[in-house]
């Protein structure tokens, strides 16, 4: 009886949802202002020029340095949490986290003496 009550609730917010999506899409339609001119048509909007063929060999250092900055950055999103409940920690917990850091200088030491963040 439980289930079917909560399945009721559920299958309302749900048609709610896809009510309001489709509210919330036609309403954006109708509104918005579209003028398009020639830089928002063209397929390169990312600021380089299509000068050459699209069968080119692409610099790889703009994938190395997205790969860097992704693993950096993805690992220092772990300091806030951590620095928030280190109180909790036993001490496994705090050596744990302090062979994170040096695991992750490293790396960074790694990156840096490779030159791989050199963009030049």
């Amino acid at each position: 009886m439980l289930f079917i009550l909560y399945s009721y609730k559920i299958l309302i917010y749900i048609i709610f949802s896809i009510f309001l999506a489709f509210i919330i899409i036609i309403l954006s339609l109708r509104l918005s202002s579209n003028n398009p001119d020639s830089e928002k048509l063209s397929a390169y909007e990312c600021g380089f020029d299509p000068y050459e063929d699209a069968r080119n060999v692409f610099d790889v250092r703009f994938y190395l340095i997205a790969i860097l900055f992704l693993l950096f950055d993805l690992e220092a999103a772990y300091f806030f949490p951590w620095s928030m409940s280190i109180s909790f920690f036993t001490i496994d917990g705090f050596y744990a986290m302090i062979d994170f850091l040096f695991e992750l200088l490293i790396g960074y030491i790694y990156a840096y003496k490779s030159q791989s963040l050199n963009w030049y």
